[in-house]
């Protein structure tokens, strides 16, 4: 995921920067430097987990217990799961 791939993502998902560090577990200074791309000058990499995360929040996933437990999704997501 690229920088400016996480900040469509998040804007997408109607969220500030904090709201996306609230629903990615992370603080909102990640946030900004996912965007930038950079952090003191140097670049800085999204991991894979978190580009993982953000698929999942847009497709309604708010917390995964494992395979043979029921995924929690967002109300507006359990109408069309």
């Amino acid at each position: 995921m690229e920088p400016h791939d996480f900040k469509k993502w998040r804007k997408a998902q109607g969220f500030s920067q904090k709201d996306a560090a609230d629903a990615l577990g992370l603080k909102r200074r990640m946030i900004q430097y996912y965007e930038k791309g950079e952090r003191d000058g140097e670049p800085v990499q999204i991991p894979l987990a978190v580009a993982l995360a953000c698929y999942a929040l847009s497709k309604g996933v708010v917390n995964y217990r494992g395979p043979a437990k029921k995924i929690e999704m967002r109300d507006e997501e359990k109408i069309s799961a």
